[in-house]
């Protein structure tokens, strides 16, 4: 063959070659959102959606163990469902479209979203006498994925990340809460559980929710959503008088700190970046230790707390999934008299919440505090919590649960009976008499009170209290407190007023 042929078919056959190439990845591959990767753990029991992107009316195949699903892509993306699957693994779960994706050692059992803010970040290897419990951490039946911190304007159709073995290598960094939960529901129920972390330090409750849901509701609008355009606007003029500043001083030598402005959150960006992208991954339930950043708004908790819970159920589109929280801790100085306190509204605005919607939960925390540190290192009890509410609400198991929680009071002569549920094996005061309680008269002046138990109830007076009105318990920001039930569960705080809150909107 002459050079020049020789040339031109080579030239020719690049050519092809590139062309080739272009068309090839003009044909999208199959590709899946980063919540299905090796060592995911699927939902056992529901109608299971697995889902990604593909090139338009590409039919995509999704087998599992036997079961072939197929779906067809719609605007570029598609969704299949595996129906009712069993606890066990690992098995192996193939995708095909116009390419093959294959995930190994992919288990089925119960998946739990644990989110809120830094209580929840909190990482194992922070916690109190954490290091031999990484050590022994290793458990092939549970698997993390870490969703990462992002925020968003919009809605984020995918998470960054993917799952892991439960492990040494995995555990330290992890949210301790959810290690504790899992490891304890795993335990108890005898299979895989996976637990999908989503938190952010720091974080209040409306930059969780969507932002057509906040916008939905009158007071929300305008304290939360208009209320951010105005901290937004005072933010840039204070961050322009730092900058000034700080160029001013250092022009002149001066070495003093300022003070830099904090950029307030945005309603919703956590929600697009952070939920939105996991929804609708199948899941048990959540769990969610968070209210810290609310507590100034306790009032507005009450309702902004359960619109939430109901916001991420309906996306979910799951039914009123289980939903746990976390009662807010002891923190701040102890107080030597009783007194108002938006902390103890915050945490009856998370016991509301348990009446208001069906399947959520509440555990209490009043004996793991710490009056100068905001983030308590004993999560173990925390954990362990969780797990025990988990058992009861969502697996319907016949247990206690819970701890004491006020029911009832009747006034006989110059003393408060008051009455509870969840007593269980009975009413116990841990190191010494019962203290915590509070009772006030007409005048609505709250004093310490002498409280003793009888039976299933708690009988309180004081001298200085003839007639009694209301009665409180752990009523502060870092409430001592030591009633209990002999199942090993403390009382939550509460009141038996409905007395003005220091952090209800001012009537004009």
């Amino acid at each position: 063959m002459k050079p020049n042929l020789i040339f031109a078919r080579s030239f020719y056959l690049g050519v092809l070659a590139i062309l080739s190439a272009f068309v090839s990845t003009a044909r999208a591959d199959v590709r899946l959102s980063a919540l299905f990767s090796d060592n995911m753990v699927l939902q056992q029991g529901m109608r299971t959606p697995i889902w990604g992107w593909a090139d338009e009316g590409e039919v995509v195949t999704v087998s599992f163990r036997g079961q072939k699903v197929k779906a067809t892509a719609k605007d570029g993306k598609w969704m299949a469902k595996l129906s009712n699957l069993k606890a066990g693994g690992p098995d192996s779960l193939t995708v095909s479209g116009k390419n093959t994706i294959e995930l190994k050692n992919v288990l089925v059992g119960e998946v739990w979203v644990c989110s809120g803010q830094s209580n929840m970040e909190f990482a194992l290897r922070n916690s109190f006498g954490a290091q031999a419990d990484i050590d022994s951490s290793t458990n092939p039946n549970i698997h993390l994925f870490a969703v990462p911190n992002l925020k968003a304007n919009e809605p984020v159709q995918d998470a960054k990340g993917s799952w892991t073995e439960c492990n040494p290598q995995t555990t330290p960094t992890f949210s301790a809460v959810a290690y504790y939960f899992g490891r304890e529901l795993q335990k108890a129920r005898g299979v895989p559980v996976g637990l999908i972390q989503s938190d952010w330090g720091g974080s209040p409750a409306e930059v969780w929710m969507r932002h057509e849901v906040l916008e939905s509701n009158p007071d929300y609008k305008k304290d939360i959503l208009e209320g951010y355009t105005v901290a937004e606007k005072n933010y840039e003029q204070a961050l322009a008088a730092y900058e000034k500043e700080k160029n001013e001083m250092k022009k002149a030598g001066t070495k003093t700190k300022l003070n830099a402005p904090y950029k307030p959150w945005k309603p919703s960006e956590l929600y697009n970046g952070m939920i939105a992208p996991v929804v609708p991954f199948g899941i048990k339930g959540a769990i969610w230790y968070q209210g810290e950043s609310n507590a100034g708004r306790a009032y507005q908790y009450r309702t902004l707390f359960p619109d939430m819970i109901r916001n991420w159920r309906q996306d979910w589109a799951e039914g009123n999934f289980p939903f746990i929280a976390v009662q807010l801790a002891p923190f701040k100085q102890i107080k030597p008299e009783p007194e108002d306190s938006d902390w103890a509204e915050l945490r009856e605005a998370q016991l509301l919440t348990t009446r208001v919607l069906p399947k959520v939960g509440m555990v209490v925390i009043t004996d793991v505090g710490d009056e100068k540190n905001i983030h308590p290192t004993k999560k173990k009890p925390v954990g362990e919590r969780l797990a025990l509410a988990a058992r009861g609400i969502a697996y319907g198991e016949r247990i206690v649960y819970s701890g004491p929680i006020y029911r009832s009071m009747k006034v006989k002569g110059d003393k408060a009976i008051l009455s509870f549920d969840h007593v269980g094996s009975g009413l116990e005061a841990r190191d010494g008499e019962l203290k915590g309680f509070a009772i006030c008269g007409e005048d609505h002046k709250f004093r310490w009170a002498k409280a003793e138990i009888g039976g299933k109830k708690i009988i309180v007076s004081c001298p200085e209290v003839t007639k009694p009105v209301a009665v409180r318990y752990g009523w502060a920001d870092c409430p001592v407190v030591n009633l209990w039930n002999k199942d090993g569960l403390p009382a939550t705080p509460f009141r038996t007023d409905n007395f003005p809150m220091i952090t209800a909107p001012k009537k004009k």
